[in-house]
């Protein structure tokens, strides 16, 4: 695998990763303030689930690149 193949799917997974917590916010949001879970909303699971989409959007992607970090300092210590 070429360095270049390796930073292709690391941008994809960045990119997937925080896809993914915006998309929690969102249904965070529609579980609030719409019938998706019960009706009338239920606006505290969902201020919950998506508090959880945001903070996954953030946090997340820093975690993938401490890791990334961490396996590429011991591929050069090798």
């Amino acid at each position: 695998m070429t360095d270049e193949d390796r930073w292709r799917r690391r941008f994809f997974a960045y990119t997937a990763v925080r896809l993914a917590g915006l998309a929690i916010f969102f249904v965070g949001l529609a579980i609030a303030y719409s019938n998706l879970a019960r009706h009338g909303g239920w606006p505290q699971l969902g201020a919950i689930i998506a508090v959880l989409g945001a903070l996954g959007t953030v946090l997340a992607p820093r975690q993938l690149k401490k890791g990334w970090d961490h396996q590429d300092q011991q591929d050069r210590d090798q």
